[in-house]
């Protein structure tokens, strides 16, 4: 006795199953080819597993992704290395300079990288791509100022307290290096020439850009 052979046996599921399925679906059918589907899913049975997780999005970190590049979180602060440093529209230096950052130490935040290049992001939203090596690894923080009266200058305090004594007001755009954050308070060092050298003390966190809101630094 002969038995029908297998692909002749998908091929007539794949004929009954278009006469039992409503018109439209049916022509679909007939034109994407159910039997060559079903022979496929056969052959191939890896073909209809699930992609495994994106290998760049760490379990438990929303929102923070693996640099392909250098392995390191994205996105994350740095500061640039020099006083010249050119933002280029694209990650090549055939690309035109959108801007010239003037002001070494600024803090900028890494959201991309491609190669050599790494795509940045200033305290005032401008982006753009950079050398690698134009960027250090030292972490420095702007002062913000997002009271009501945004021209007050901003308290830096003697411990991480607002009961201590102030060891300066600081203007809205200082720089300061960033020594340690534990998520409320970071210790921040300041060069002001009026106090003829660097003044070290606390600001909360959350009046700085260059530090996350979550973040601590050691």
């Amino acid at each position: 006795m002969r038995h029908p052979h297998p692909f002749g046996r998908l091929a007539l599921a794949a004929q009954r199953l278009a006469r039992a399925t409503p018109r439209p679906i049916a022509a679909l059918c007939r034109h994407t080819g159910v039997a060559a589907l079903i022979l496929g899913a056969l052959a191939s049975p890896a073909a209809a597993a699930p992609p495994a997780p994106a290998a760049n999005s760490p379990a438990g970190e929303i929102g923070v992704t693996i640099g392909p590049a250098t392995k390191l979180p994205l996105p994350r602060y740095v500061s640039l290395k020099t006083d010249r440093v050119n933002l280029r529209e694209g990650p090549s230096k055939d690309h035109r300079t959108l801007w010239v950052f003037q002001r070494a130490g600024l803090p900028v935040e890494i959201i991309a990288e491609y190669e050599t290049w790494r795509r940045i992001r200033d305290s005032e939203g401008t982006e753009g791509w950079v050398l690698h090596s134009l960027l250090s690894g030292r972490r420095t923080a702007v002062v913000l100022n997002r009271g009501a009266d945004k021209g007050a200058p901003v308290p830096l305090y003697d411990r991480a307290d607002a009961g201590s004594g102030v060891v300066a007001q600081l203007q809205a755009g200082v720089i300061g290096s960033v020594k340690s954050c534990d998520k409320t308070w970071c210790r921040l060092v300041v060069a002001l020439p009026q106090k003829r050298g660097d003044v070290d003390g606390y600001m909360r966190q959350d009046r700085l850009w260059g530090v996350y809101p979550d973040e601590k630094v050691d």
